[in-house]
């Protein structure tokens, strides 16, 4: 098998497959009435060309559309057959979850073509199920199967951008510091590219789900339904944290401004304290004759006591004005 295929088979309409490995064997395949499977490595420069030659009797818009450098989730009906462009959740180790991996399918009663750039979970599951005789039996058993799966690995990573609100929210109601501002930005930014993702992909599942493609049953509808709900629900789940991030950045911003408030209104009583003190030892410092107590031993202590009692005066007055 060529490098720019990653996997291919040959479906026995029972849940289980023949893996092919001649690419003469899979470009007839595809040809046939049989339902099969090619799965494509878009980083391989041979993919493109492959594509040009052996699906040329398909549209030329679904070539494009399978290699397009950027794409977002969406449904395009062409003919008796579908390109579904869908996005899974990066489950790769130390990868970020938010960076969605994008897979391409043209899709039609008798063959599959799909594509992608990164693995994806989601279609080793299928194969694994293919190995195991447990597989897709059709073209939209195949399609609900995959939908159904790139949900289900969905919903651990709202779970835990779920707690990750939680635990920021108990934190600033504890104690507010400025260093908990990058956090902040971190989760509404997750939260801001997995709903860029998310909310069309609910779109297309619902596309698909009222669609008259003759290859999708009511028993595969009815799964991509439930997929749809799923989906929905992460939308509003989104929403939900989008609002109570917003809300905690509000609430930070406050603390952190009554904190720096707090702190001013202090600086500013102990100036105020300390305003006729300066006044007074400023002018008794000028060097010039007629300073009271020059020339007496105890003018220090004097003085002294007389400053005590003016800051005493000075807190007992702002005190009855409740500044502190």
């Amino acid at each position: 098998m060529n490098e720019h295929i990653l996997m291919s088979y040959d479906f026995d309409g029972k849940g289980g497959g023949q893996e092919i490995f001649d690419t003469d064997v899979i470009s007839q395949k595809l040809r046939d009435d049989k339902l099969a499977w090619i799965h494509l490595d878009l980083n391989h420069p041979d993919t493109q060309p492959w594509l040009e030659k052996e699906i040329s009797y398909l549209d030329p818009f679904i070539v494009d559309s399978l290699t397009a450098e950027e794409t977002r989730p969406r449904i395009t009906e062409i003919g008796e057959g579908a390109l579904v462009i869908l996005r899974g959740v990066n489950l790769h180790e130390n990868a970020d979850p938010t960076d969605m991996i994008s897979i391409r399918l043209w899709i039609d009663s008798h063959r599959i073509i799909s594509a992608q750039k990164r693995q994806l979970k989601a279609v080793q599951d299928i194969q694994e199920k293919i190995k195991l005789g447990k597989g897709p039996k059709s073209a939209g058993q195949f399609i609900a199967f995959l939908i159904a799966r790139l949900s289900e690995r969905m919903e651990p990573i709202l779970i835990d951008l779920d707690e990750q609100v939680d635990d920021l929210e108990e934190v600033i109601m504890e104690q507010a510091d400025k260093s908990l501002r990058g956090t902040v930005v971190s989760i509404r930014k997750q939260i801001i590219m997995l709903r860029r993702y998310i909310s069309p992909q609910r779109d297309a599942i619902l596309q698909l789900r009222g669609s008259d493609l003759g290859w999708l049953n009511n028993q595969d509808k009815r799964l991509i339904q439930e997929s749809y709900n799923h989906v929905t629900r992460f939308v509003e789940d989104l929403d939900a944290l989008r609002e109570r991030a917003q809300v905690i950045k509000d609430e930070l911003i406050n603390n952190l401004s009554d904190k720096l408030n707090k702190n001013m209104y202090t600086l500013s009583v102990i100036a105020a304290i300390f305003m006729p003190l300066g006044f007074l030892t400023g002018l008794l410092g000028i060097n010039v004759g007629g300073i009271p107590g020059g020339g007496d031993e105890n003018a220090f202590w004097l003085f002294s006591g007389l400053l005590i009692l003016i800051v005493s005066i000075q807190i007992y007055i702002f005190k009855k004005l409740k500044w502190f």
